[in-house]
């Protein structure tokens, strides 16, 4: 249902009000990066086109689906005869004879819903063949047929098969609204959702991959720095507190990663604080959860020492990529803090 979908307003309007006019095109490009909902505002799109007992509004979201008729269930689940889903196989691509199977069921009349819905995964995945097959029927479509391209790469796309789909451009998530999903739809704490928010880099699909645990350790790691270093100038309690980050025996791989996983978390961290010290819109914060926290840390960080830290962080990032010890990136860091 549109009304579920995190973020992308504009993008889900556009699409409510097309379907809700009967001015959908009949193929769309729906490309961003991975993770940040574009299939689910297909099979929303697919819900609001074929549904039984549509939502009539008179806002930005004049047409959607009820999302509990049967047509809504059958394409949630993927059993909606007139909803095809194209994915690739094992080989990792989507080849001819699937696409050809398609061409053939989209040039008849949908079996019980108003519009077959074709919706290709991962789009960029169609081999030369199945595009030029496609670009066929993308020529000559269907009037009861709508074609979904779904891609994080559509410049892997043969430029005939891109002129002929209007392409929707899916931007990353805040932080905000990847904690709000995760808590909404997958049973996270708030702490722990925001902690792998932030740093998902805007992808609900990443978050989901990381382990919560993890991520809430390397923030409150992250914190733990900070608040050391806002205490004043003892450089030796700073850099014995990030030896004990290295305490446990692990694999150099591991050490590593989670090293990278605590700056990116103190990266979230110092734009928060650039955010409270500027006193521009807490709503901004992607850590709300420790706004109070931060609010204190707040005056030992001022916007210009908030873009110093940033920076170090930054660079021990990229030293981290170039296969500099951890341990040695660690102490650099906390005395640049």
């Amino acid at each position: 249902m549109f009304r579920t979908i995190v973020g992308h307003r504009r993008l889900v309007s556009l699409l409510s009000r097309a379907a809700a006019h009967g001015t959908m095109p009949p193929a769309l490009l729906l490309a961003g990066h991975d993770g940040v909902g574009k299939r689910r505002v297909a099979t929303s799109l697919a819900q609001a086109l074929n549904c039984v007992q549509p939502v009539i509004n008179q806002g930005d979201l004049p047409l959607d689906a009820c999302g509990s008729c049967a047509a809504c269930r059958r394409i949630e689940r993927g059993t909606h005869p007139d909803v095809i889903v194209l994915e690739p196989g094992d080989s990792g691509s989507i080849k001819i004879d699937p696409v050809r199977d398609v061409i053939e069921r989209a040039q008849y009349r949908p079996f019980e819903g108003r519009r077959r819905v074709v919706v290709i995964e991962h789009a960029d995945a169609l081999t030369d063949d199945a595009q030029s097959a496609l670009l066929k029927i993308l020529e000559e479509p269907p009037a009861a047929s709508v074609f979904l391209l779904v891609t994080s790469a559509p410049d892997a796309l043969l430029p005939t098969v891109r002129s002929r789909c209007p392409r929707l451009r899916f931007g990353r998530l805040s932080a905000g609204e990847v904690a709000d999903a995760l808590t909404r739809d997958h049973g996270y704490s708030e702490t722990d959702a925001r902690a792998v928010a932030a740093e998902a880099d805007g992808s609900i699909g990443a978050a989901l991959e990381a382990e919560a645990a993890d991520a809430a350790a390397a923030r409150a790691t992250a914190q733990q720095w900070l608040a050391q270093a806002a205490r004043g100038g003892d450089l030796p309690a700073r850099v014995q507190l990030a030896q004990a980050f290295f305490a446990k025996k692990n694999l150099p791989a591991v050490e590593r990663a989670r090293l990278a996983s605590c700056l990116r978390a103190m990266a979230s961290l110092l734009r928060d604080l650039g955010i409270l010290s500027t006193r521009a819109d807490a709503r901004m914060l992607a850590n709300a959860d420790l706004q109070g926290a931060l609010e204190r840390l707040a005056s030992a960080y001022d916007s210009a020492r908030s873009m110093r830290a940033f920076t170090a962080v930054d660079r021990a990032l990229a030293a981290l990529e170039r296969n500099v010890s951890p341990k040695v990136v660690a102490d650099w860091l906390v005395l640049q803090l």
